[in-house]
């Protein structure tokens, strides 16, 4: 296991108006929207969620730097959990051709609209109860999902992520390091559930069993 940062080349990119975000529209009312994972939280107003995802490569590099660390090669198959539209999986088949590549996700709108050049290989489904069998995948990358997650789910969510895939995993999820970025992370966020500091995401790892590397996002 290993602390790795592929998610800050795209988390960086972003400027956030925390105090905006809880001062400019209804929290609660945002949140309620974003979790029915539609339209709101996918494609309307940066206020229920992403505020329009359309593809623009930026999640190429992530794709790139996670096919060098994890020396990925033709033939290799590659499972997203929580894969939105598929936009990091269409960019494993661009920097390694060749790749199988599967995704999985709660949210029906986000498979509906997802790119069309890999929609045929996405699934609704819940991380808790992942439909494929164990060992079957070479990567398993999960970001920013897991802690969307209630206890009792997250703690299936680890445990089906690690029988899954054979050695290679990566997952990263939202924390914080210091109370400035506790209350960031509570100011931006709409859909966490598991507000965990780094300690508190290791002890999860070590409870369910989970072996693969890990990343954070932080909200300075």
């Amino acid at each position: 296991m290993a602390q790795l940062d592929f998610i800050g080349l795209v988390h960086k990119q972003t400027q956030r108006d925390y105090i905006g975000r809880v001062t400019g529209f209804p929290k609660g009312e945002a949140a309620e929207a974003a979790k029915k994972w539609g339209y709101d939280y996918w494609d309307g107003s940066r206020k229920t969620g992403y505020g329009g995802m359309n593809y623009d490569g930026r999640w190429r590099k992530v794709a790139q730097a996670m096919a060098d660390h994890y020396k990925l090669e033709p033939g290799n198959r590659i499972l997203d959990i929580g894969c939105g539209k598929g936009y990091l999986l269409y960019d494993f088949t661009q920097v390694v051709p060749g790749v199988e590549v599967v995704g999985l996700d709660i949210s029906q709108y986000a498979i509906d609209h997802a790119k069309p050049e890999i929609k045929d290989k996405l699934v609704q489904g819940n991380a808790r109860e992942l439909p494929f069998e164990s060992d079957s995948f070479d990567l398993v990358v999960s970001i920013t999902t897991l802690h969307n997650l209630p206890c009792y789910d997250l703690d299936k969510a680890l445990r089906e992520m690690e029988r899954v895939g054979k050695k290679r995993k990566f997952l990263c999820v939202e924390s914080y390091r210091n109370e400035s970025e506790k209350a960031n992370l509570l100011y931006w966020q709409l859909t966490c559930e598991a507000f965990n500091s780094p300690e508190e995401w290791d002890w999860w790892y070590k409870q369910t069993g989970y072996t693969g590397d890990y990343g954070y996002i932080f909200f300075e």
